[in-house]
């Protein structure tokens, strides 16, 4: 609807514009996102802020389109699904926990190296795991190729071939490349959770619900 700055003013004027179910008085009062903006109880914006949880499955591209495979969002059962992005992407074959939202502040705060939060990952490898993969790990790893220096990630040897990995970034893949510093193959890649957000278990790969107001919360903005 294109309206006149000055036509805003009268409206403004005349009690005729509510944002939030408020009276709006100020011309320069922002407008967010998800803000319900009405004039004469009429609805000009409601956008419903959608936030998504995925045990993705293998063999499913963590993409919105695709022309040559099946994306995590053909997967979705969701009304709005094409304004849903991913929030961290998982490779062709990983599997397991994926957030996907359509509000970028949320997805951001996620993502920003400022909050370093913590990404959980069960890892199976060809070749058997020893301590000293441990020490190089929480030491971080120097990628050449970027000239970057990998943050420290935990790594806790749950099994000769089995191995649970913390991240706190997400370098392009980050954990293959690091077993590969050792030779070492990864055979299976698994996220059970980002932050405080743990994998449902009820869901099966390619199953999905929208998360929690408790899960929501723990990215949202107001928290430090």
């Amino acid at each position: 609807m294109g309206i006149s700055r000055r036509d805003v003013r009268q409206l403004l004027i005349h009690g005729r514009i509510a944002v939030d179910n408020c009276t709006a008085s100020d011309m320069n009062q922002p407008i967010e996102q998800f803000s319900r903006v009405t004039l004469d109880n009429e609805v000009l914006q409601a956008n419903t802020a959608l936030y998504i949880m995925l045990n993705k499955p293998a063999g499913v591209v963590s993409a919105t389109r695709d022309v040559q495979h099946k994306t995590v969002v053909d997967l979705l059962n969701t009304e709005g699904k094409e304004d849903l992005h991913i929030v961290g992407r998982l490779d062709f074959n990983s599997t397991g926990l994926l957030l996907l939202t359509n509000d970028g502040a949320w997805s951001r705060r996620l993502t920003s190296p400022l909050y370093k939060i913590a990404k959980n990952y069960l890892v199976t490898v060809e070749n058997p795991i020893t301590a000293d993969y441990i020490q190089a790990f929480a030491q971080g790893m120097h990628f050449p190729y970027e000239d970057i220096q990998t943050q420290p990630a935990q790594l806790h040897i749950s099994s000769q071939f089995t191995a649970e990995v913390t991240l706190t970034e997400g370098r392009y893949h980050q954990i293959k490349r690091m077993f590969g510093r050792f030779q070492n193959p990864v055979l299976a890649l698994h996220r059970t959770s980002v932050g405080n957000i743990v994998l449902d278990p009820s869901l099966a790969p390619g199953e999905s619900r929208g998360l929690t107001d408790t899960e929501i919360g723990c990215f949202q903005a107001s928290n430090n």
